[in-house]
Protein backbone atom coordinates (compact mmCIF):
# COMPACT_ATOMS: atom_id res chain seq x y z
CA UNK A 1 0.00 0.00 0.00
CA UNK A 2 1.16 3.24 -0.57
CA UNK A 3 2.36 5.66 2.33
CA UNK A 4 1.45 8.75 3.03
CA UNK A 5 2.29 11.65 6.08
CA UNK A 6 -0.20 13.18 8.21
CA UNK A 7 1.79 15.80 9.85
CA UNK A 8 4.71 14.31 10.51
CA UNK A 9 3.20 11.16 11.08
CA UNK A 10 4.02 8.67 7.95
CA UNK A 11 1.67 5.71 7.84
CA UNK A 12 -0.55 3.73 4.97
CA UNK A 13 -2.30 5.40 3.06
CA UNK A 14 -5.83 3.98 4.42
CA UNK A 15 -6.12 3.33 8.41
CA UNK A 16 -8.55 1.06 10.17
CA UNK A 17 -11.40 2.33 11.86
CA UNK A 18 -12.54 -0.20 14.94
CA UNK A 19 -15.28 1.35 16.41
CA UNK A 20 -18.02 -0.92 14.99
CA UNK A 21 -16.04 -3.86 16.00
CA UNK A 22 -17.53 -3.62 19.93
CA UNK A 23 -20.72 -1.46 19.59
CA UNK A 24 -22.85 0.29 17.69
CA UNK A 25 -23.31 -1.61 14.41
CA UNK A 26 -24.61 -4.85 15.75
CA UNK A 27 -23.30 -7.55 17.71
CA UNK A 28 -19.65 -8.30 16.56
CA UNK A 29 -17.38 -11.71 17.15
CA UNK A 30 -14.00 -10.89 18.77
CA UNK A 31 -12.34 -13.31 17.44
CA UNK A 32 -13.35 -11.91 13.77
CA UNK A 33 -12.40 -8.91 14.83
CA UNK A 34 -8.83 -9.55 15.86
CA UNK A 35 -8.19 -11.57 12.50
CA UNK A 36 -9.52 -8.85 10.30
CA UNK A 37 -6.84 -6.02 11.87
CA UNK A 38 -4.04 -8.84 11.37
CA UNK A 39 -5.07 -9.29 8.25
CA UNK A 40 -4.92 -5.02 7.77
CA UNK A 41 -1.67 -4.93 9.18
CA UNK A 42 -0.97 -7.51 5.78
CA UNK A 43 -2.20 -5.52 3.32
CA UNK A 44 -0.50 -2.37 4.49
CA UNK A 45 -2.94 -0.78 6.91
CA UNK A 46 -0.80 0.60 9.54
CA UNK A 47 -3.23 3.56 11.37
CA UNK A 48 -5.79 1.29 13.98
CA UNK A 49 -8.14 3.80 15.41
CA UNK A 50 -10.56 2.89 18.50
CA UNK A 51 -11.31 5.52 21.25
CA UNK A 52 -12.38 4.83 24.85
CA UNK A 53 -15.55 5.47 24.70
CA UNK A 54 -16.14 2.40 22.11
CA UNK A 55 -17.93 -0.17 24.16
CA UNK A 56 -16.99 1.90 26.26
CA UNK A 57 -13.41 0.98 26.94
CA UNK A 58 -13.53 -2.70 25.41
CA UNK A 59 -13.00 -1.64 22.45
CA UNK A 60 -9.50 -0.79 23.72
CA UNK A 61 -8.73 -3.52 24.97
CA UNK A 62 -9.68 -5.89 21.96
CA UNK A 63 -7.26 -3.58 20.14
CA UNK A 64 -4.55 -4.09 22.82
CA UNK A 65 -4.60 -7.98 21.76
CA UNK A 66 -4.69 -7.94 18.41
CA UNK A 67 -1.36 -5.93 18.26
CA UNK A 68 0.25 -7.34 21.51
CA UNK A 69 2.46 -9.61 19.34
CA UNK A 70 2.88 -7.22 16.42
CA UNK A 71 3.03 -3.29 18.59
CA UNK A 72 5.92 -2.46 16.13
CA UNK A 73 3.68 -2.47 13.10
CA UNK A 74 0.96 -0.54 14.36
CA UNK A 75 0.52 3.40 14.14
CA UNK A 76 -2.10 2.93 16.63
CA UNK A 77 -4.22 6.14 17.71
CA UNK A 78 -6.88 6.61 20.66
CA UNK A 79 -9.28 9.22 21.70
CA UNK A 80 -10.76 10.48 24.60
CA UNK A 81 -13.01 13.20 26.15
CA UNK A 82 -16.38 12.04 25.86
CA UNK A 83 -17.81 10.71 29.27
CA UNK A 84 -20.90 8.27 29.32
CA UNK A 85 -23.02 8.29 32.06
CA UNK A 86 -24.67 5.10 33.03
CA UNK A 87 -27.99 6.43 32.44
CA UNK A 88 -27.06 7.03 29.06
CA UNK A 89 -26.08 10.72 28.86
CA UNK A 90 -23.10 11.99 27.62
CA UNK A 91 -20.53 14.62 28.72
CA UNK A 92 -17.41 16.50 27.56
CA UNK A 93 -14.37 16.94 29.45
CA UNK A 94 -11.10 18.64 28.59
CA UNK A 95 -10.04 19.25 32.23
CA UNK A 96 -6.15 18.70 32.46
CA UNK A 97 -7.27 16.08 35.56
CA UNK A 98 -9.13 14.35 32.98
CA UNK A 99 -6.45 14.47 30.28
CA UNK A 100 -4.34 12.75 32.87
CA UNK A 101 -6.45 9.52 34.57
CA UNK A 102 -7.79 9.05 30.79
CA UNK A 103 -4.66 8.81 28.87
CA UNK A 104 -3.77 6.10 32.54
CA UNK A 105 -6.75 3.86 31.92
CA UNK A 106 -5.94 3.92 28.12
CA UNK A 107 -2.46 2.71 28.05
CA UNK A 108 -3.50 0.26 30.28
CA UNK A 109 -6.09 -1.15 28.24
CA UNK A 110 -4.08 -0.73 25.05
CA UNK A 111 -0.96 -2.96 27.10
CA UNK A 112 1.14 -0.38 25.62
CA UNK A 113 3.14 2.40 27.11
CA UNK A 114 3.20 4.72 24.24
CA UNK A 115 0.10 5.70 22.31
CA UNK A 116 0.90 7.42 19.02
CA UNK A 117 -1.51 9.24 18.14
CA UNK A 118 -3.92 10.75 21.02
CA UNK A 119 -7.28 12.76 19.99
CA UNK A 120 -9.20 14.55 21.88
CA UNK A 121 -12.87 13.59 20.74
CA UNK A 122 -14.91 16.16 20.94
CA UNK A 123 -14.11 19.66 21.73
CA UNK A 124 -15.76 20.55 25.10
CA UNK A 125 -17.82 23.74 25.64
CA UNK A 126 -16.67 24.75 29.49
CA UNK A 127 -12.59 23.80 29.33
CA UNK A 128 -10.20 26.41 27.47
CA UNK A 129 -8.72 24.49 24.12
CA UNK A 130 -5.01 25.62 25.55
CA UNK A 131 -5.77 23.73 29.19
CA UNK A 132 -6.51 20.34 26.89
CA UNK A 133 -4.02 20.36 24.42
CA UNK A 134 -1.52 21.70 27.07
CA UNK A 135 -1.96 18.84 29.29
CA UNK A 136 -2.15 16.65 26.40
CA UNK A 137 1.40 18.09 25.58
CA UNK A 138 2.55 17.07 28.92
CA UNK A 139 1.70 13.44 27.88
CA UNK A 140 4.56 14.33 24.99
CA UNK A 141 6.75 15.79 27.12
CA UNK A 142 6.60 12.48 29.49
CA UNK A 143 6.78 10.14 26.51
CA UNK A 144 3.02 8.55 27.00
CA UNK A 145 1.85 10.03 23.66
CA UNK A 146 3.95 10.70 20.61
CA UNK A 147 1.74 12.93 18.93
CA UNK A 148 -1.59 14.82 19.45
CA UNK A 149 -5.03 15.15 17.25
CA UNK A 150 -7.96 16.53 17.18
CA UNK A 151 -11.62 15.62 16.40
CA UNK A 152 -14.15 17.64 14.70
CA UNK A 153 -12.63 20.64 15.79
CA UNK A 154 -13.58 23.75 13.58
CA UNK A 155 -11.22 25.48 12.11
CA UNK A 156 -10.49 28.56 14.94
CA UNK A 157 -10.11 25.79 17.42
CA UNK A 158 -7.23 24.07 15.99
CA UNK A 159 -5.62 27.50 15.14
CA UNK A 160 -5.40 28.24 19.30
CA UNK A 161 -4.71 24.20 19.27
CA UNK A 162 -1.88 24.51 17.24
CA UNK A 163 -0.39 27.21 19.19
CA UNK A 164 -0.01 25.57 22.19
CA UNK A 165 1.59 21.90 20.86
CA UNK A 166 1.66 21.37 17.04
CA UNK A 167 -1.68 19.05 16.17
CA UNK A 168 -0.45 16.20 13.80
CA UNK A 169 -4.33 14.60 12.83
CA UNK A 170 -7.62 15.94 11.72
CA UNK A 171 -10.10 13.37 12.44
CA UNK A 172 -13.56 14.17 11.15
CA UNK A 173 -16.48 12.96 9.02
CA UNK A 174 -15.64 13.39 5.24
CA UNK A 175 -17.46 11.33 3.16
CA UNK A 176 -19.26 12.53 -0.19
CA UNK A 177 -22.40 12.93 1.91
CA UNK A 178 -20.38 15.38 4.30
CA UNK A 179 -18.40 17.86 2.59
CA UNK A 180 -18.77 20.98 5.29
CA UNK A 181 -15.39 20.96 6.53
CA UNK A 182 -13.95 21.40 2.91
CA UNK A 183 -14.99 25.24 2.84
CA UNK A 184 -13.02 26.60 5.95
CA UNK A 185 -11.36 23.37 8.30
CA UNK A 186 -9.69 21.54 5.66
CA UNK A 187 -7.99 25.08 4.03
CA UNK A 188 -7.05 25.40 8.17
CA UNK A 189 -5.36 22.04 8.37
CA UNK A 190 -3.70 22.44 5.83
CA UNK A 191 -2.18 26.12 6.24
CA UNK A 192 -0.99 24.41 9.75
CA UNK A 193 0.66 21.58 7.95
CA UNK A 194 -2.34 18.97 10.00
CA UNK A 195 -3.22 15.70 8.25
CA UNK A 196 -6.63 14.85 7.58
CA UNK A 197 -8.19 11.30 9.08
CA UNK A 198 -11.57 10.94 7.23
CA UNK A 199 -14.02 8.94 9.92
CA UNK A 200 -17.27 7.42 8.31
CA UNK A 201 -16.23 7.87 4.28
CA UNK A 202 -18.39 5.44 3.25
CA UNK A 203 -21.45 7.38 4.80
CA UNK A 204 -22.03 5.16 8.06
CA UNK A 205 -22.04 2.19 4.81
CA UNK A 206 -25.50 3.42 3.40
CA UNK A 207 -22.70 4.71 0.36
CA UNK A 208 -21.57 1.13 -0.01
CA UNK A 209 -25.46 0.60 -1.25
CA UNK A 210 -25.88 -2.58 0.75
CA UNK A 211 -28.94 -1.04 2.25
CA UNK A 212 -32.15 -1.11 0.66
CA UNK A 213 -34.58 0.71 3.70
CA UNK A 214 -33.99 1.27 7.65
CA UNK A 215 -35.27 -2.54 8.45
CA UNK A 216 -31.81 -3.78 7.00
CA UNK A 217 -29.91 -2.45 10.15
CA UNK A 218 -29.41 -5.06 12.82
CA UNK A 219 -30.68 -4.50 16.44
CA UNK A 220 -28.89 -1.70 18.16
CA UNK A 221 -27.43 -0.09 15.14
CA UNK A 222 -27.06 3.34 15.86
CA UNK A 223 -27.64 4.15 12.65
CA UNK A 224 -31.40 3.84 13.09
CA UNK A 225 -31.78 6.58 14.91
CA UNK A 226 -29.50 9.41 12.46
CA UNK A 227 -31.73 11.86 10.86
CA UNK A 228 -30.16 10.51 7.54
CA UNK A 229 -31.40 6.74 8.45
CA UNK A 230 -34.86 6.87 8.36
CA UNK A 231 -38.23 7.78 6.63
CA UNK A 232 -38.48 10.20 3.32
CA UNK A 233 -34.71 11.31 4.13
CA UNK A 234 -32.66 8.00 3.54
CA UNK A 235 -35.63 7.35 0.64
CA UNK A 236 -33.89 10.66 -0.60
CA UNK A 237 -30.22 9.78 0.39
CA UNK A 238 -30.76 5.93 -1.32
CA UNK A 239 -32.02 7.65 -4.75
CA UNK A 240 -28.50 9.00 -4.91
CA UNK A 241 -26.78 5.93 -4.05
CA UNK A 242 -28.31 3.96 -6.88
CA UNK A 243 -27.15 6.59 -9.28
CA UNK A 244 -23.52 5.61 -7.79
CA UNK A 245 -23.92 1.87 -7.86
CA UNK A 246 -24.49 2.38 -11.69
CA UNK A 247 -21.64 4.60 -11.90
CA UNK A 248 -19.10 1.89 -9.98
CA UNK A 249 -21.22 -1.15 -12.04
CA UNK A 250 -19.88 0.67 -15.46
CA UNK A 251 -16.27 0.61 -13.78
CA UNK A 252 -16.47 -2.92 -12.45
CA UNK A 253 -16.26 -2.12 -9.19
CA UNK A 254 -18.48 -1.20 -5.80
CA UNK A 255 -20.73 1.68 -5.04
CA UNK A 256 -18.49 1.60 -1.47
CA UNK A 257 -14.87 1.38 -3.40
CA UNK A 258 -15.70 4.54 -5.59
CA UNK A 259 -16.84 6.50 -2.50
CA UNK A 260 -13.76 5.47 -0.75
CA UNK A 261 -11.52 6.47 -3.70
CA UNK A 262 -13.69 9.69 -4.09
CA UNK A 263 -12.24 10.24 -0.52
CA UNK A 264 -8.58 8.65 -0.93
CA UNK A 265 -7.84 11.23 -3.83
CA UNK A 266 -8.92 14.39 -1.48
CA UNK A 267 -5.10 14.57 -1.31
CA UNK A 268 -2.31 13.11 -0.33
CA UNK A 269 -2.20 14.64 3.24
CA UNK A 270 -5.68 12.55 3.14
CA UNK A 271 -5.98 9.06 5.21
CA UNK A 272 -9.67 7.76 5.27
CA UNK A 273 -10.17 5.34 8.24
CA UNK A 274 -13.11 2.94 6.84
CA UNK A 275 -14.18 0.80 9.80
CA UNK A 276 -15.26 -2.68 9.16
CA UNK A 277 -15.63 -6.34 11.44
CA UNK A 278 -15.64 -8.47 8.42
CA UNK A 279 -12.93 -9.84 6.77
CA UNK A 280 -15.08 -9.67 3.01
CA UNK A 281 -15.53 -5.86 3.38
CA UNK A 282 -11.94 -4.80 4.47
CA UNK A 283 -10.17 -6.55 1.63
CA UNK A 284 -12.51 -4.90 -0.45
CA UNK A 285 -12.30 -1.30 1.14
CA UNK A 286 -8.53 -1.97 1.09
CA UNK A 287 -8.71 -2.17 -2.79
CA UNK A 288 -9.92 0.83 -3.37
CA UNK A 289 -6.65 2.50 -2.27
CA UNK A 290 -5.46 1.73 -5.67
CA UNK A 291 -8.31 2.89 -7.89
CA UNK A 292 -6.91 6.06 -9.84
CA UNK A 293 -9.90 8.19 -10.41
CA UNK A 294 -9.81 10.83 -13.64
CA UNK A 295 -10.95 14.89 -13.21
CA UNK A 296 -13.96 13.03 -15.63
CA UNK A 297 -14.49 10.49 -12.79
CA UNK A 298 -14.63 12.78 -9.64
CA UNK A 299 -17.18 14.75 -11.51
CA UNK A 300 -19.69 12.31 -12.19
CA UNK A 301 -18.98 10.35 -8.91
CA UNK A 302 -19.94 14.54 -7.32
CA UNK A 303 -22.92 14.69 -9.59
CA UNK A 304 -24.53 11.19 -8.81
CA UNK A 305 -24.13 12.52 -4.82
CA UNK A 306 -24.29 16.10 -4.88
CA UNK A 307 -23.73 17.50 -1.17
CA UNK A 308 -26.14 19.75 -0.95
CA UNK A 309 -28.74 16.99 -1.80
CA UNK A 310 -27.79 14.73 1.14
CA UNK A 311 -31.29 14.65 3.63
CA UNK A 312 -30.79 14.60 7.51
CA UNK A 313 -27.88 15.72 9.90
CA UNK A 314 -25.49 13.65 10.79
CA UNK A 315 -26.40 13.04 14.37
CA UNK A 316 -29.77 13.63 16.16
CA UNK A 317 -27.56 16.42 18.17
CA UNK A 318 -24.58 18.24 16.51
CA UNK A 319 -24.31 20.68 18.93
CA UNK A 320 -20.23 19.06 19.96
CA UNK A 321 -19.60 18.75 16.19
CA UNK A 322 -16.69 21.13 14.32
CA UNK A 323 -16.72 23.30 17.86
Amino acid sequence: MERKKIGELEVGAQGLGCMGMSEFYGAGDDAESVAVIHRALELGVTLIDTADIYGPHVNEELVGRAIADRRDSVVLATKFGIVRHEDGSRAIRGDRAYVRSSVEASLRRLGTDVIDLYYLHRVPADTPIEETVGAMAELVAEGKVRHLGLSEAGAATLRRAHAVHPITALQSEWSLWTRELEAEIVPAARELGIGIVPYSPLGRGVLTGRFASSADFADGDFRAANPRFFGPNLDANLKMVAELRALAEARGVTAGQLALAWVQHRGDDVVPIPGTKRMKYLEENVAAASLTLSADDLAAIEAAVPASAVAGDRYPDMSAVAR
